[in-house]
């Protein structure tokens, strides 16, 4: 197993999730005042399935599309998203 690469993964994902939608959500089922271990487990079992998901997708891609043309295109989206969003800001600034 390549643990470099497991807490690479780990890391990003983590930070990515911090303050992200997904944790408001679970932080405001986690307020019912119900049980906080269904929150816990529920979420944490649509966070392993939404990233088997993305596994098996990312694999079934590289088959078409090589791993570093795939990274170029997500390094454009990403740069091609922050320069939306900060375009679409000046407005409301």
């Amino acid at each position: 197993m390549d643990f470099k690469l497991m807490a690479t993964t780990f890391v990003a994902v983590f930070l990515a999730e911090l303050g992200d939608k997904t944790q408001l959500a679970t932080l405001t089922f986690a307020t019912s005042g119900q049980s906080r271990w269904a929150v816990f487990l529920g979420s944490a079992a649509a966070l392993v399935a939404t990233s088997a998901i993305a596994v098996l997708a990312g694999e079934a891609i590289t088959r078409v599309i090589s791993p570093a043309l795939l990274k170029r295109l997500a390094g454009v989206a990403f740069v091609v998203i922050g320069a939306w969003v900060l375009w679409s800001s000046r407005s409301s600034a």
